[in-house]
């Protein structure tokens, strides 16, 4: 009889917490249907151009399923420009292939079909001389998406710490007792983001220096860049994290965001091909902050790029960060009105 009494208990306060029942339904639902539009995409044909060649291993290559142009001239720039996977130069017999990598499963795809290619010829299967834009031979996949992992971790712990404890302030009556003095609202919100933001930093730089120098995590930009990405990144899930809190009324209604908020933010980091997905996926991706922080963390880290190859990445984030905080301001009304 008691188990029962429990039991009924527990299913009329399920009941009541609407929020709790839609996230246990329909959560699983919407991560559902986005792992199955984004797995289900075919990849994207790779993309090779030829200079310096003859017709005959022209048609080799589209037998290959090779996406072919020819060419009088080309480039490793044009490469990086067109995302070009690979370019032929054929000269005096040899055969020299530059590989752009910025995805090694295609760069090692790109070999594979092009070794297939040429297989059956009068030749047989001919000597090329490999060279890498980005990465060389021994690149892994790893290589190319561990950067992107840390700013995944350092956007989802600010996120979460800084949410709860906000929420904490709310529910403990501090916020109350705040709003009871003449503190204006943005007062309020830059002292809580300043706050938050010094041990944000903090856990920003240790996240940053244990990856680099503890794990060894590839690195070929400036460390400092890596730093002022992260730093931006950790702003817009502080933003963000105490925006949410508002919504919340517990810390279990705040970690209720981590499926709505966080885990659809993951399959646009890079981690999963963005090319092979549909336009309206890749729509999506663009309205989400870890799409910025995840492209400008690979082209410095990976690819080496320069403050203003990657200045657009991080005036978004800035510019997430703006919104959230401005949005935070705003939501102090439904508190007091000053």
């Amino acid at each position: 009889m008691r188990i029962a009494s429990l039991v009924t208990r527990i299913t009329q306060q399920m009941r009541r917490d609407r929020r709790t029942l839609a996230l246990f339904f329909l959560a699983p639902l919407l991560i559902l249907t986005l792992m199955y539009f984004i797995f289900d995409t075919e990849a994207s044909d790779l993309k090779i151009v030829v200079t310096g060649s003859d017709e005959t291993i022209v048609k080799a290559l589209k037998k290959a399923d090779f996406q072919v142009t020819a060419a009088e001239e080309f480039s490793q720039e044009k490469m990086i420009e067109k995302d070009t996977d690979g370019w032929l130069h054929v000269e005096n017999g040899k055969m020299k292939l530059t590989l752009l990598n910025d995805e090694p499963t295609r760069a090692k795809a790109v070999q594979m079909q092009m070794m297939q290619g040429f297989q059956g010829n009068e030749k047989n299967t001919p000597s090329i001389e490999e060279k890498y834009v980005y990465g060389d031979a021994t690149t892994k996949g790893f290589d190319t998406f561990s950067p992107m992992l840390v700013s995944f971790f350092v956007f989802f712990f600010v996120f979460l710490i800084a949410g709860i404890a906000l929420l904490k302030e709310r529910t403990s009556g501090t916020l109350e007792r705040l709003l009871a003095t003449p503190i204006k609202r943005y007062e309020i919100v830059a002292g809580y983001v300043i706050g938050y933001g010094l041990f944000a930093l903090i856990q920003t730089i240790i996240v940053v220096l244990y990856a680099v120098n503890v794990l060894d995590i590839v690195l070929v930009g400036s460390i400092w860049l890596v730093l002022l990405t992260n730093i931006l990144v950790a702003l817009v899930a502080l933003s963000l994290g105490t925006l949410l809190s508002s919504f919340a009324t517990s810390e279990f209604q705040m970690v209720q965001f981590i499926p709505l908020v966080i885990v659809p933010q993951v399959f646009f980091t890079g981690i999963f091909p963005l090319d092979g997905m549909s336009d309206w996926l890749q729509k999506i991706g663009k309205v989400m902050p870890l799409y910025y922080a995840s492209d400008a963390m690979n082209g410095i880290m990976y690819k080496g790029f320069t403050f203003n190859e990657v200045l657009l990445d991080l005036l978004i984030l800035l510019a997430f960060a703006i919104v959230f905080i401005t949005i935070n301001i705003i939501s102090l009304k439904k508190y007091r009105a000053l």
